[in-house]
């Protein structure tokens, strides 16, 4: 670090620090990479969006949406189905909540073509991690930020929630091959504390901005390739930090106490090496999403159960059925389901068999998702596996196919191109992909 970024303001915080004020945190000096994509000229009310919440770890299918209760004790483990408000369709007896919305939601229980890995790779790039980093593989959101830019100059694109996790491959990827200016604003426990300033002044804010300024112009002979361009970045990151429509948009606090009680809280502390069950993250995306964002990602809970599995999911599931519940009712309450994808999943299922020590393995050979919104039929089964659930019977579906789908939704084609830093073509799923087709029909 040299001289000039290590100098320290009047109050005492350093260059550095003040570059990682509010949501900017995970970037460092970045910068110019965060805010360069320009306002798409859709309408707010026409704007098009995601929410996903990845399940770090694996949840165990049959034990949530795909119960066997005709198997034998080994397999069908200790919970009981329960019918749902769909004629037909049962999923567990700890998951009341959403029985009770199935209407508004679709279960896929046919998932195939993953791989056994721990890692968000698979739901967030649509492949593996070795080759996600191989052929540097964007994250999803960053695509969709790349090929659709902001609806609101203050507010970005894609919004990653993702908390910094223990096992590292839960983490978020990165863009990839689009660049920095592609990449998702993080806003993780740290991050969310810092949007709120702290306690700064805006006048105090805006005397560091000029501070700022006055130190680059000193720099920009010594590093001209770095320092061009930047001025407008650093606009663009000033009416983020300043303006109070990202802020408000992650303050919880400012919903009705009805809605935030239908939410619930969770926690904010990491379960396992995985993500928290922290309900508070869920209304955040139905915010953020609300305030312009187009892409919303959540890491939520840890569902490695190789021992205790049923305990663990005792323990959890009631959280995970109150605030996905919760989200999906808001989404539809409020309007929003023709325009809002909610996609839930994991990297994989688990195995048929329960271990020894009451727990079930990894099993990539089949694995559940949930869909709601996106001007989707809902209330419907797609697929089905066999007595054990352990492998697609009918309708297996590519969990590409899923991607597929969520760009489709966006109004992107998952087929189409997308440039990147180097100017060249890159398809964004391959050719043999598409979206589910009975998810419109």
């Amino acid at each position: 670090m040299n001289q000039t970024s290590s100098k320290k303001f009047c109050d005492g915080v350093s260059r550095r620090n003040f570059l990682r004020v509010g949501a900017l945190a995970p970037f460092g000096v970045t910068l110019p990479g965060i805010f360069q994509a320009e306002a798409a000229s859709n309408l707010k009310g026409n704007q098009r969006s995601v929410i996903m919440i990845y399940l770090s770890g694996g949840m165990a299918h049959q034990d949530s949406f795909d119960l066997k209760p005709n198997a034998p004790i080994e397999v069908r483990g200790e919970f009981k189905p329960i019918p749902t408000n769909v004629s037909g369709i049962e999923i567990s007896e700890h998951l009341p909540k959403l029985a009770a919305c199935a209407d508004k939601y679709i279960i896929l229980r046919s998932l195939v073509g993953q791989i056994d890995e721990h890692s968000s790779f698979q739901s967030t790039t649509g492949y593996p991690m070795s080759e996600t980093k191989r052929d540097n593989k964007p994250h999803f959101g960053s695509v969709i930020s790349k090929v659709q830019g902001q609806v609101n100059p203050s507010v970005p694109a894609f919004v990653d929630l993702f908390p910094t996790m223990q096992h590292k491959p839960y983490n978020s990827p990165s863009s990839g091959f689009l660049g920095r200016a592609s990449s998702g604003v993080r806003l993780d426990g740290e991050g969310i504390d810092n949007m709120k300033l702290q306690g700064l002044t805006s006048s105090r804010f805006e005397d560091r901005k000029i501070l700022l300024e006055q130190v680059d112009a000193f720099r920009r002979n010594s590093d001209r390739l770095e320092v061009s361009g930047m001025n407008q970045n650093y606009q663009r990151a000033f009416e983020v930090l300043t303006s109070s429509k990202l802020v408000e948009a992650i303050d919880v606090t400012k919903e009705p106490s009805k809605v935030r009680e239908r939410y619930g809280k969770g926690s904010s502390k990491h379960l396992g090496d995985g993500g928290p069950l922290w309900n508070d993250q869920l209304l955040m995306a139905r915010r953020l999403v609300e305030a312009g964002s187009r892409c919303v990602t959540v890491a939520y809970g840890f569902w490695d159960t190789h021992g205790n599995n049923f305990k663990h999911m005792k323990e959890h599931l009631p959280t995970f059925d109150q605030g996905v519940s919760a989200l999906i009712e808001d989404i539809y309450a409020r309007g929003m389901d023709k325009t809002t994808t909610v996609c839930v999943w994991g990297e994989f299922g688990r195995t048929p068999k329960i271990n020894k020590d009451a727990g079930r393995d990894h099993w990539s050979r089949v694995n559940f998702a949930l869909l709601a919104g996106g001007g989707m039929k809902t209330g419907q089964v797609i697929g089905s596996t066999d007595s054990s659930a352990g492998s697609a019977k009918d309708n297996p579906i590519n969990y590409l196919d899923v991607l597929a789908t969520i760009y489709s939704n966006m109004g992107i084609d998952p087929h189409a191109m997308v440039v990147d830093i180097s100017g060249r073509p890159n398809p964004i799923l391959p050719s043999t992909v598409s979206p589910i087709s009975r998810v419109y029909s």
